[in-house]
């Protein structure tokens, strides 16, 4: 089967699913998590393992990939969405660790479920003979309750005289402890939680270096030639989750449609100003989706070549992917608006997505200013206050 058939093929399994998930979306809030029978259709379409290593039965799509199937699954539940972009770009990262590392949870099982906090200092590891005992707090772990395992973020002090190095390290659930404090705003059915650790020793094949994931190729290029496994992670991290709120937004703007009812003697879709909002909306969300995967497949096309994005343009993928968010929040608004009264009831859709969307905007990756702060310091020739970069 082509790479064309299998994108085909596993699209065709996500469109099916939307009008499933879209009735299970205001449960999904209730439990806080996804539900189990979510995670069993996921698993049952093969729909985590887009970026998986084919060497093991993943897909391995395009990087794009990630943006145009987050965004399909959040017209439906934003929460769902989110979750199982987590799910499915920690199957990439690990193919970019060791190949002990990924034969080792790989083996037991090819649909093992990863979370992660990146959240760097959140934590301290110190260099012990054979790898890394660490300790630390991590908040936001999303869809960690189901997960198997950890991809967990921080600094790393080899020796008391160097400063640390940004790491992460791959712990498995019996060395953390799920801390449950999800209770959220929006994207409440994420589950997620803070993870607690405490004195747990990391072998040195289950981390991976931040210094190795910025393009090129990776400890796991050996067993992973392709170019999905040397991406510069970290430059083209908003890109992950940036599609969850363009879905939302292309959702919201598709499935518009005045109520017949008169207002002040005309309908309400031929007042001028419906118009003119549904024409912004739709020109936010258009300039968002246009940006995003135009980046991602520049990027893949370096990548192929041969070459590594330089600091500038690595600066400017995080600087157009937070902007690329803040259009689609844009159009969110603009879109709930439009909903008038209809959209104050919490148990709606339109109030869910204007929750969940404010939600993702809070992520500090779609902060435009501090995108905007590490681009111009790159373009005007001051060092980068990035160090992930």
């Amino acid at each position: 089967m082509t790479g064309i058939d299998r994108h085909a093929e596993l699209w065709a399994r996500a469109e099916a699913l939307l009008p499933t998930l879209r009735s299970r979306a205001a449960r999904c809030e209730e439990l806080r998590r996804l539900p189990d029978e979510t995670l069993r259709d996921f698993h049952d379409a093969e729909l985590f393992r887009i970026h998986q290593p084919k060497r093991v039965g993943g897909a391995e799509l395009e990087f794009a990939a990630v943006v145009t199937f987050g965004a399909l699954l959040a017209r439906a539940c934003a929460s769902t969405s989110w979750v199982w972009v987590n799910y499915a770009a920690h199957h990439m990262m690990l193919g970019m660790f060791t190949p002990e590392a990924q034969d080792e949870i790989w083996s037991a099982s090819r649909d093992a479920l990863i979370a992660s906090s990146f959240v760097f200092p959140a934590a301290k590891a110190k260099k012990v003979e054979g790898g890394y005992v660490i300790s630390g707090r991590w908040p936001f772990s999303s869809g960690v309750a189901p997960s198997e395992w950890n991809m967990l973020a921080g600094l790393a002090f080899l020796d008391e005289n160097a400063p640390p190095e940004q790491r992460v390290f791959l712990l498995h659930k019996s060395q953390y402890q799920v801390i449950d404090n999800w209770y959220a705003g929006g994207l409440r059915g994420t589950g997620s939680m803070d993870v607690e650790a405490k004195e747990q020793f990391v072998p040195e094949h289950r981390t991976l270096a931040v210094a190795d994931t910025k393009g090129g190729p990776t400890p796991g290029s050996a067993v992973n030639p392709g170019p999905l496994f040397e991406m510069p992670v970290f430059a083209l991290f908003p890109y992950m989750l940036s599609g969850v709120p363009l879905g939302i937004a292309e959702g919201l703007i598709d499935e518009y449609g005045p109520k017949a009812g008169r207002m002040t003697g005309s309908r309400i879709a031929e007042i001028q100003s419906t118009q003119i909002r549904l024409g912004e909306a739709t020109a936010y969300a258009r300039a968002s989706r246009l940006v995003q995967l135009e980046n991602c497949r520049e990027a893949e096309r370096l990548i192929t070549a041969g070459e590594v994005p330089d600091a500038r343009t690595k600066a400017r993928y995080r600087l157009e992917g937070a902007y690329a968010v803040d259009w689609a929040v844009r159009a969110v608004d603009v879109m709930f608006a439009l909903a008038g009264a209809s959209g104050l009831y919490e148990s709606g859709a339109t109030p869910r997505a204007f929750r969940d969307a404010h939600a993702v905007k809070q992520h500090f990756s779609f902060n435009t200013d501090i995108a905007s702060t590490t681009y111009g310091r790159v373009a005007l020739g001051l060092p980068s206050d990035n160090p992930t970069l």
